[in-house]
């Protein structure tokens, strides 16, 4: 009898959160819009898994961001790499070498990975701001690696991010290819920040993995929890 009154004491918990008749912070609601500015916990894999099937969720966790972007039309479901609540990034704080094509999970971490990750690493080691991203693409068309057979890469959904680079406010560029094998100062931010990148990507690969990423880090949020 103590074990069910324990159970159902567990059960109504998450229900009154639920309801409403319980209020906690945002941070710690599994129901309410994930903000970009909150700190990782366990919750926030959770926020961002939901926002792919609920397109008005996304917008309320761009709209705590300063992501500029346009939504994109959904391809038909024939193609052979369909595309469902997909952004055109323009850029945010940060300028963009180019705008890319992206699923909402993915515009939402990276936001959160500027924020939290990226500039604070940058301050920390050069003691200023990062201004530009230099990325390689996200949507392909593609299997992994660009094989002929095998599944389709999740570059394919536009469910993935290239990062190749980054400038600094005083002019500085650092450069995953050129910079990574180093033990200076652009050596280890740059490890600074892939590990700031796996607390809020599902998959973060990068020179460590294999040679195919030896000069960026691949971002995505599949199903995969990986970070090399």
């Amino acid at each position: 009898m103590r074990l069910l009154i324990i159970l159902l004491v567990l059960a109504a918990g998450p229900v009154a959160v639920w309801r409403g008749w319980i209020e906690v912070p945002d941070r710690w609601n599994p129901w309410a819009p994930l903000d970009i500015a909150e700190p990782v916990n366990f919750l926030t894999r959770y926020k961002l898994g939901r926002l792919q099937s609920d397109p008005q969720l996304c917008v309320q966790a761009l709209a705590t961001s300063s992501v500029r972007y346009s939504v994109q039309a959904d391809s038909p479901a024939d193609a052979k790499c369909p595309l469902v609540n997909v952004l055109r990034v323009q850029g945010s704080d940060v300028r963009l070498s180019s705008s890319f094509l992206a699923t909402c999970p993915v515009v939402v971490a990276f936001a959160m990975f500027e924020r939290q990750a990226l500039q604070p690493a940058a301050q920390a080691v050069f003691g200023q701001a990062v201004t530009q991203v230099d990325h390689l693409g996200s949507f392909a068309c593609r299997n992994i690696y660009g094989r002929s057979e095998g599944r389709l890469s999740q570059h394919a959904t536009a469910n993935a991010l290239d990062i190749a680079g980054f400038r600094l406010a005083d002019g500085r560029r650092i450069n995953v290819l050129k910079d990574w094998p180093g033990d200076d100062a652009n050596a280890r931010f740059l490890r600074q920040v892939r590990d700031g990148a796996c607390k809020h990507f599902n998959t973060v690969l990068g020179p460590e993995y294999n040679a195919a990423h030896r000069n960026h880090f691949h971002l995505d949020m599949g199903g995969w929890s990986v970070c090399r």
